[in-house]
């Protein structure tokens, strides 16, 4: 098993230090095969490299137990599927109390026959199962066939109150939308974690990937920025069939600082120290939440204003 490279950064390189807790933030940047077995022993390594690195929450890849099977729509697939609880909530729950850490999973759930979802769920330090998010926005596009697989979320948008942050998860291509990330900071993340599976078509990569990449990465420093929040995404890396995971798992800080970025080609473990005294002096200079026009935002909610 190929050992997972060590990366460690600090919020000190912040625009500005602050006072105040800190919280250490892991990601687990890992090629997945198709051996569960073997990928959750993987990922298992990573949370506990990450813990005795000081790590208080780690973080996975999107479907992290598996090859990225989207890439066809084969219906023995959802035989992958499974509960939550299930197996992989399980160890994963235990790994999170066994080193007192924050563990973040990506799961294809099985919540009931012909109704699946792409889940990410949250177990505390002490290693309860805090809650479930559901992948809200799921793409058809080439070599993404979500749809095919997964149910969209019905429970919106989620912040879990974990022992060391305020944790809002969101799931890849929810990364693109602004509203995801708006209406899970309003209800108080503190911290927007998003597992994610991003990687190059074989045939765009030399024309348009350092656009895709750097369009990819912006966005989200613009969710960081927009809402006063650390942002994080946890990616995997490796050529699968068509794609070519560009890895890059990062983590910036509430003025999109990048804090630590990871190979695009390499196993890494990220720790990155966030100073949480930098969410409250990023909002106090930078007062978006206060000036936002609540009272003039009607139609946000339709597809398209035609008139």
């Amino acid at each position: 098993m190929p050992t997972l490279q060590s990366t460690t950064r600090s919020a000190e390189c912040s625009v500005v230090a602050m006072s105040g807790s800190s919280v250490g933030l892991g990601l687990v940047q890992m090629r997945s095969s198709g051996n569960a077995s073997e990928n959750l022993s993987k990922a298992l390594d990573g949370i506990a490299e990450a813990a005795s690195r000081g790590a208080k929450i780690v973080g996975l890849q999107e479907l992290f137990l598996s090859d990225y099977f989207c890439q066809v729509e084969d219906p023995g697939r959802f035989d992958m599927a499974e509960p939550i609880p299930g197996p992989t909530t399980q160890a994963l729950g235990e790994a999170a109390a066994r080193h007192g850490v924050v563990v973040i999973g990506s799961i294809f759930e099985k919540r009931a026959e012909g109704v699946f979802h792409n889940s990410a769920t949250v177990n505390d330090a002490d290693g309860r199962l805090l809650g479930v998010y559901r992948k809200m926005h799921i793409p058809d596009d080439p070599l993404y066939y979500e749809k095919f697989y997964f149910a969209p979320g019905d429970r919106g948008f989620l912040s879990f109150p974990t022992q060391h942050m305020k944790v809002g998860t969101l799931i890849c291509w929810d990364q693109w939308f602004p509203e995801a990330a708006r209406l899970t900071a309003l209800r108080g993340a503190e911290l927007l974690f998003y597992p994610t599976a991003i990687g190059w078509h074989h045939a765009e990569k030399k024309e348009f990937g350092a656009q895709q990449h750097s369009a990819w990465e912006t966005v989200q420093r613009g969710h960081a920025i927009a809402n006063g929040v650390f942002v994080a995404a946890a990616n995997r890396i490796g050529t699968e069939e068509g794609l070519e995971f560009w890895g890059g798992s990062f983590v910036c800080d509430p003025f999109g600082n990048i804090l630590a970025r990871a190979s695009e080609d390499r196993e890494e473990v990220l720790v990155v120290e966030c100073d949480l005294g930098l969410i409250s002096e990023t909002r106090r200079n930078w007062p978006f939440l206060r000036d936002r026009r609540i009272d003039a935002y009607g139609g946000i909610e339709r597809r398209y204003l035609d008139e």
